[in-house]
């Protein structure tokens, strides 16, 4: 379960930079609170960051009931694609958000898997490892 540990808290950790990079873009384009709107490259800011948090809220159940019943490391590995896909979601995203599908797919494809496993195993009520 180690390496599943390693991937949530990096899943966390990689949010509050893209965090970090919206507060950053609040100041460089004078985008002041509570505005969630203004300059385009806040913008983008902002959405990565929401974004990342909507993905998050399903990406961590997931993996931690999926790895109570499958292989951690291979859960984990899942888990580690996801952190990728957000780094190319956010490359891309921040440059030219119409190519930021293949991040989008390489974030929503392992979760996906991972809730599948965990709801699978649920549901033939497989022993927990």
């Amino acid at each position: 379960m180690h390496l599943v540990h390693l991937v949530a808290m990096l899943a966390v950790l990689q949010y509050l930079v893209f965090g970090a990079l919206v507060g950053r873009a609040r100041g460089r384009y004078g985008v002041k609170a509570p505005a969630v709107t203004g300059h385009e490259g806040f913008e983008r800011a902002y959405r990565i960051h929401m974004n990342t948090l909507e993905l998050l809220v399903a990406l961590l159940p997931a993996l931690y009931v999926a790895a109570r019943y499958w292989a951690p490391a291979a859960m984990a590995a899942l888990g580690a694609v996801y952190l990728v896909g957000r780094l190319l979601y956010w490359r891309a995203y921040s440059v030219a958000p119409e190519r930021r599908a293949l991040g989008f797919v390489l974030s929503l494809a392992p979760i996906a898997f991972l809730l599948a496993l965990a709801l699978i195993a649920l549901v033939m009520g497989r022993t927990p490892l």
